[in-house]
């Protein structure tokens, strides 16, 4: 530029009282016009706020002309005259000042939409496009060049100069989005949005090798950002601490602890980590039901608001219904056997919430549960029930396997744990076998007897000794002692009666995943007379504590006009995903866990 056009713009900038004068002229008919056409108050505020920066200008100039912003005069002493500061502007200034202030990010704001940055405001249902969104697990190599849509949250964002990234994440997913030819306006807006927040991302994908995302052959060339949903700035925890092996923090890195997790819950399930384990979680009740749907089982839903306990125990949620006593089921396992074997279903199955009052603040028990339960008619041996079981667990490991290698790396990474293993014919002992090889390990019977349930500590050494001599971690344990099981086990007719009690077994079975039980099941007694005699025996009986028979009569009365000959089990779903996964506690299977302790969120 030349130097006279320099002096030019010099004087445009020193306007004289007399130019001063007319702007304000000419601002103020515009202030009046755009409230005599009632515009909107934002636009309003924006002229007034020009006519304030005008008046000052004046008052720099002549403060003494008509025009110029006047101070209002206040009475006080002449020594407080003296003494008094330097004043700034005046309460009603200050107040315009804002509202100018405010116009102007107003201003800003419509000029960033027009630029292709922004916040959308509250979806209400107001619109429907034809606008396709792609799924930031979609992005691929194949896209290169295509323009995606994408709706994710802002796991991280860097802003400097004229460059900002932007990692988004969705569900387990993420992809990294680059921010360079945007214009500084939009880089600075992207550094500012706060992490969590829900975003609209149109790009374009690229190229790129970012080995710290999901999808690391891409990346988003973003062309506009507009937030939906904007999160609070103050997290309870930062996600990419959640995010760390827990095993393997260095000095100084924030691990986030359980309780932290489960306090805020919300914001731990949106880890790739949880989302994972939830979502393998989702999937085994499908693979349940799938494989029995095929093999003629029927899905049932039992009554969950009982006039008794399940099986009998003081492990009940009392409540009152309608004046009566009452509890939440324990089990299915009383109805699941009269539709299978009395009302002629045959095959049953049931996935719902199972119950138990139990005080047990370990790292394996919950108050409330998921049971995967099935109940089926046998023609000759209960062996019929372990073969089905066995098939059933093969095709849910399988499953996980091979269907969800993604999200058991995802896992991984953050809960590190040994690939399961299992035979494809599950292994089989006895419980004397079991409690043989705890004896060739030096368990002593006074550690564990003969006859007496499996302690924690002796499932595990047992799950250990198996894993070391037979290669698995899934094995099947059948022939247990009657004392030990409930009063609809059928007793095994090697030692029943002939046999003391003590000595009795019966034909029942556990599983184990890890050298910790998964499946309780058994023969039923389809006997009336037979289950009416073993009804008596365990109540009766100090220690075994089975129910009333009054208490369940609509039970066995419904044995009085032929029963089939009937097997089943029960399944913990949250107890097989923790193994399955290697989880050291099972409230990490569970999206909001319920113990002895927590009840909320």
């Amino acid at each position: 530029r030349s130097p006279g056009s320099a002096k030019a713009k010099g004087r445009q900038k020193m306007a004289s009282v007399e130019e001063l004068v007319g702007a304000i002229g000419e601002q103020g008919a515009k202030v009046k016009e755009a409230k005599a056409s009632k515009a909107e108050k934002a636009v309003i505020d924006c002229e007034v706020g020009k006519l304030l920066e005008l008046k000052q200008r004046l008052t720099a100039l002549e403060p003494g002309h008509e025009l110029a912003i006047k101070e209002k005069k206040k009475k006080s002493s002449p020594a407080a005259a003296q003494e008094a500061a330097p004043k700034g502007p005046s309460k009603k200034e200050l107040r315009m000042q804002e509202r100018a202030k405010k116009a102007a990010e107003a201003s800003e704001a419509k000029a960033g939409e027009a630029s292709g940055f922004g916040e959308l405001g509250v979806v209400m249902s107001t619109t429907m496009t034809e606008r396709k969104w792609t799924a930031v697990s979609a992005l691929s190599s194949r896209l290169v060049g295509q323009s995606v849509l994408v709706r994710a949250r802002v796991q991280t964002t860097r802003a400097k100069g004229s460059l900002a990234f932007v990692v988004l994440r969705q569900n387990c997913f993420t992809a990294q989005g680059v921010a360079a030819e945007c214009g500084k306006a939009m880089v600075s807006f992207l550094g500012k949005v706060p992490l969590e927040s829900i975003v609209d991302v149109e790009a374009e994908v690229r190229a790129a090798e970012v080995a710290s995302c999901t999808q690391s052959d891409v990346e988003l060339a973003i062309r506009s950002c507009f937030v939906v949903s904007k999160a609070h700035p103050n997290l309870p925890f930062q996600i990419a601490d959640a995010m760390r092996n827990e095993n393997e923090a260095k000095e100084g890195e924030v691990v986030v602890g359980l309780d932290t997790r489960l306090n805020h819950r919300v914001i731990d399930l949106r880890t790739p980590a949880s989302q994972a384990i939830i979502r393998i979680k989702s999937a085994v009740p499908l693979l349940f039901a799938s494989y029995l749907d095929a093999r003629g089982f029927v899905g049932v839903q039992s009554p969950k608001l009982l006039a008794g306990a399940s099986e009998g125990g003081s492990s009940v949620f009392s409540l009152e219904y309608f004046g009566r006593p009452a509890c939440l089921a324990q089990s299915p396992q009383l109805y699941k056997q009269m539709l299978s074997a009395c009302s002629d279903f045959e095959r049953v199955y049931e996935i719902g919430p199972v119950f138990r009052a139990e005080d047990s603040n370990t790292r394996r028990h919950l108050c409330e549960f998921t049971g995967l339960d099935l109940e089926m008619a046998i023609y000759e041996h209960y062996y019929e029930v372990l073969d089905l079981f066995g098939g059933l667990f093969a095709h849910i490991f399988t499953a996980i396997q091979t269907k969800f290698a993604r999200e058991l790396a995802v896992i991984s990474q953050v809960y590190p744990f040994e690939p399961f293993t299992f035979l494809e014919k599950p292994l089989r002992l006895s419980f004397a076998e079991g409690i043989q090889l705890l004896r060739d390990h030096g368990v002593t019977p006074d550690q564990q007897g003969d006859f007496d349930d499996l302690s924690t500590e002796n499932e595990k050494i047992l799950g250990d000794l198996v894993k070391a001599k037979f290669g698995t971690d899934f094995f099947m344990m059948d022939k247990y002692p009657l004392s030990i099981r409930p009063f609809y086990t059928m007793p095994d007719p090697e030692t029943f009666p002939s046999k003391p009690p003590a000595e009795q077994l019966s034909n029942s079975f556990d599983m184990f995943m890890r050298g910790q039980e998964i499946v309780s099941g058994a023969q039923r007694i389809h006997d009336h007379k037979l289950l009416i005699d073993r009804v008596n025996h365990c109540h009766n009986s100090p220690g075994h504590g089975g129910p009333h028979p009054d208490s369940i009569k609509a039970y066995t009365d419904a044995f009085k006009f032929a029963a089939f000959p009937h097997g089943g089990g029960g399944v913990g779903l949250e107890r097989v995903v923790m193994l399955y996964l290697g989880l050291t506690n099972i409230r990490k299977a569970s999206c909001f866990p319920r113990d002895p302790g927590r009840l909320a969120p």
